[in-house]
């Protein structure tokens, strides 16, 4: 009996064997007399050529094959006589698994739009676009566990639910199993979260940092890779409410240590993919982005560029007073926008850059305070088409200096005091960076929203499926 072989595999194999291919009609266009039908079974970017010679094929069959629908085809794998495949399948049987009706199919033949898809999100998936997204979705997830593991780090999961604040945003999801049509109060009319699940008010991770770290500490070098979750009111093509982030963490390493492997993680991603997904990234780079490959390949075998906020700052302002235009505003204390780190990548350098020693009262308060007194050690690796892909420090090893600053911030400590155990049972200088893993597929799949790198986007009034 003939096994099912995937059509990747068919399209490397040699003719002259029987096979059987299933999938999703693409196309069919043909005559009387024979139909050509493109098939693909999600496995790759092409799809394989079934030849239905209709002496072989009933009509009813043939009739019943339309696009969307899933096919059964037995045959042989002869070479093909047309151009793009060495190979085709001569049909001897089809059989129809699933049919489609054309009529009310909501993907047709004929181009339609990224925003179109988003309509219908929950069929977009089965287009070649977002099977290439997907798989590269895959093989980037894949590398990062290979780059880790080979370096011997521990992958630490770390909370999903938790009642520390990482970022002191304060954008966070709450989960509850209060009754919300009635809410238990305390005395001052507050919500008594004393009645709820965990006994105090929890909400949904924005980081696994601070986990992290406790990870480091005990191990030497870990790295988390799971989801976390931002109540950010932000509907731009640079934002999500749930997305994944890869967030190592290691003992014994210095803001340049940090930097260094943030380097070689980037640069390593970027050659897997070139690597092993070259199928996918030409569609895409034909298809939307017609310089993803060449700018991919711009970023190895050269050192980034490091380059001190305060320096970054002159160099931005040098380029307002010769006429460069900014949206927003450029001084020394503000935060870098992603137009401003374009052009620090895109235009001035004109390489990869990572930045270091931000002002300290524009960073967590975990970061490691410089001799300055008013900048940390910290760091925010850039790429062009994107800005920043990587924010990351070297964190805060004193007792005393990590105590003074959340008394600065005016930050309760009745939720930290567990981190800062950390500092006052054998500290050591560590460091950590966090990866948004969107951030690194737009990157390398050359899409410009990045709602259309994950599988079901979930942004503010939108939480289909």
């Amino acid at each position: 009996m003939v096994k099912r072989t995937k059509i990747k595999q068919l399209l490397a194999s040699a003719p002259g064997v029987e096979v059987l291919a299933k999938g999703w009609v693409r196309t069919k266009r043909g005559n009387k007399q024979i139909k050509f039908i493109a098939l693909n079974d999600g496995s790759t970017i092409n799809n394989i050529q079934v030849v239905a010679d209709t002496a072989v094929i009933d009509e009813d069959t043939l009739r019943r094959v339309t696009t969307g629908a899933s096919l059964a085809v037995r045959g042989q794998l002869v070479e093909s006589v047309g151009s793009g495949q060495a190979v085709e399948i001569q049909a001897s049987e089809i059989e129809v698994l699933g049919e489609c009706d054309p009529m009310r199919f909501p993907l047709q033949k004929k181009d339609t739009t990224l925003e179109y898809l988003r309509s219908v999100a929950h069929m977009r998936l089965r287009t070649n676009t977002f099977g290439a997204v997907l798989r590269i979705r895959n093989a980037m997830a894949f590398a990062i566990h290979k780059f880790f593991n080979e370096k011997g780090f521990v992958y630490l999961h770390t909370p999903l639910i938790t009642e520390s604040d990482a970022e002191g945003a304060g954008d966070m999801f709450q989960v509850t199993t209060l009754d919300l049509k009635n809410i238990p109060l305390d005395k001052k009319g507050n919500v008594d979260f004393s009645k709820d699940f965990f006994g105090k008010k929890t909400s949904l991770t924005v980081s696994g940092q601070l986990e992290g770290e406790l990870g480091a500490t005990a191990v030497g070098e870990i790295y988390t890779f799971g989801p976390t979750f931002r109540a950010e009111n932000s509907n731009t093509p640079r934002h999500l409410a749930e997305f994944w982030m890869i967030e190592p963490e290691m003992a014994f390493y210095d803001i340049v240590d940090d930097m260094e492997l943030a380097e070689e993680f980037v640069k390593y991603l970027v050659q897997y993919a070139l690597d092993n997904c070259m199928d996918d990234l030409r569609f895409l780079n034909d298809k939307y982005d017609d310089g993803l490959i060449e700018r991919m390949q711009s970023v190895l075998g050269i050192p980034f560029q490091r380059v001190t906020y305060t320096e970054a700052v002159e160099i931005l302002e040098k380029a307002i007073a010769d006429g460069v235009k900014f949206e927003y505003p450029v001084h020394w204390g503000t935060d870098f926008q992603s137009e401003h780190e374009r052009y620090l990548v895109e235009k001035y350098f004109r390489k990869p850059v990572i930045l270091i020693d931000f002002p300290k009262d524009i960073k967590a308060f975990y970061m490691k305070q410089n001799e300055d007194g008013k900048t940390v050690a910290a760091m925010d690796c850039l790429v062009p088409g994107i800005g920043e892909i990587i924010g990351g420090s070297e964190r805060e090893a004193s007792l005393e200096k990590l105590e003074a600053r959340i008394d600065e911030l005016g930050m309760s400590r009745k939720n930290l005091e567990w981190y800062i155990d950390t500092r006052r049972y054998g500290s050591v200088p560590h460091s950590g960076f966090g990866l948004g893993f969107e951030r690194l597929l737009l990157f390398v799949t050359g899409m410009s929203n990045i709602r259309d790198v994950i599988p079901f986007p979930r942004t503010p009034k939108n939480a289909e499926f």
